[in-house]
């Protein structure tokens, strides 16, 4: 099995926190969104994963490289990296790793996660990862026959055709299949509103005979904006509510209470503080005399006198003062 990650955008929605970590290696419930995400796809690939390709720009730089290779070594795999220099689409991102599609494939945009009660059927020609939604006008969207296979990719759709929307997980039974059908769309110019989609290379493929049916997930979450990215945080400290308080190594507690579910990195301080529920800690951090929760704090971060919720706090911030719901990027101060 081969696992392509597309994740070569800046995360312009995720600013500022995107000026200075890639949108998919920023922490939700104390682990990077990418490493969320392989490891909830190798879950349920139900087959050994023998190589992750991360496609993502090349300013991304060789400290990110090193920590994408470090998550696909966790999962038992080769990782390796490609690089999108330019913003040309879907089929264009995935392509940029060609040399890592073949066999039984799966591609995720690390944009994304889920939770699924599932284990893929790797005999189907292909799956696309769906969740009924309330809304579908914002995102492409499937149809089905009576017998559950798909016969429609609608993007966007002005009218409601279905409530089924992708979530940007697909499995490929053949991989060399589908890199032939992207080339065909680079060779031939073939774009949408300027890019190169690769749910025209579905269609393609749809309308020679591949049977592509739904893997229905029971919970998408998205970490596309800050509230966004907080929501995850709390829905996945949720997840691993069994597990009580994520807790890691030399963290010193005085007068204070962690209320569950939490997530608190090695070396935090707690003095004279409430925090939880719904809060994750980086490494480092030291909150004193303040209340916190429902937010993501990184790592080397200090809070004092202050009443935080609902927040995104970048590393090595300080914030010192009053009720806050707060979007900061990496080492700004705040006092008020």
């Amino acid at each position: 099995m081969q696992i392509i990650i597309p994740m070569a955008g800046k995360g312009k929605r995720m600013r500022p926190h995107t000026l200075t970590t890639a949108k998919p290696l920023l922490p939700v419930a104390g682990k990077p969104i990418v490493q969320r995400l392989v490891e909830d796809i190798t879950k349920v690939c139900g087959e050994k994963v023998n190589e992750i390709a991360f496609v993502i720009a090349p300013d991304f730089g060789k400290e990110v490289e090193q920590d994408l290779i470090k998550v696909a070594e966790s999962q038992g795999a080769k990782g390796s990296i490609y690089y999108q220099s330019e913003a040309l689409g879907t089929a264009h991102a995935i392509m940029c790793a060609k040399d890592a599609i073949k066999g039984k494939t799966v591609v995720a945009f690390a944009d994304t996660l889920f939770k699924a009660d599932f284990v893929m059927d790797t005999n189907q020609e292909g799956v696309i990862w769906v969740q009924k939604i309330e809304d579908p006008r914002q995102f492409g969207v499937v149809k089905l026959d009576a017998n559950g296979v798909i016969t429609d990719f609608v993007e966007k759709p002005a009218e409601f055709v279905s409530d089924l929307a992708i979530i940007g997980i697909y499995y490929f039974k053949d991989g060399e299949y589908l890199k032939s059908e992207l080339q065909y769309l680079l060779d031939n110019n073939i774009r949408e509103k300027g890019e190169y989609q690769l749910t025209n290379a579905l269609e393609n493929m749809k309308a020679k005979g591949t049977r592509f049916v739904p893997g229905k997930v029971t919970e998408w979450l998205d970490c596309g904006n800050k509230d966004a990215t907080v929501y995850t945080n709390q829905r996945v400290l949720e997840f691993d509510r069994d597990k009580a308080t994520l807790k890691g190594k030399d963290i010193k507690t005085i007068n204070s209470v962690i209320i569950e579910p939490c997530f608190i990195g090695d070396e935090v301080e707690l003095v004279n503080a409430v925090v939880g529920p719904h809060v994750s800690i980086g490494k480092g951090s030291k909150i004193e005399s303040a209340l916190v929760k429902n937010s993501i704090i990184q790592a080397g971060v200090k809070v004092k006198n202050a009443h935080i919720a609902n927040s995104m706090i970048g590393l090595g911030a300080e914030v010192s003062g009053k009720a806050l719901d707060l979007s900061i990027s990496d080492y700004t101060q705040i006092i008020v």
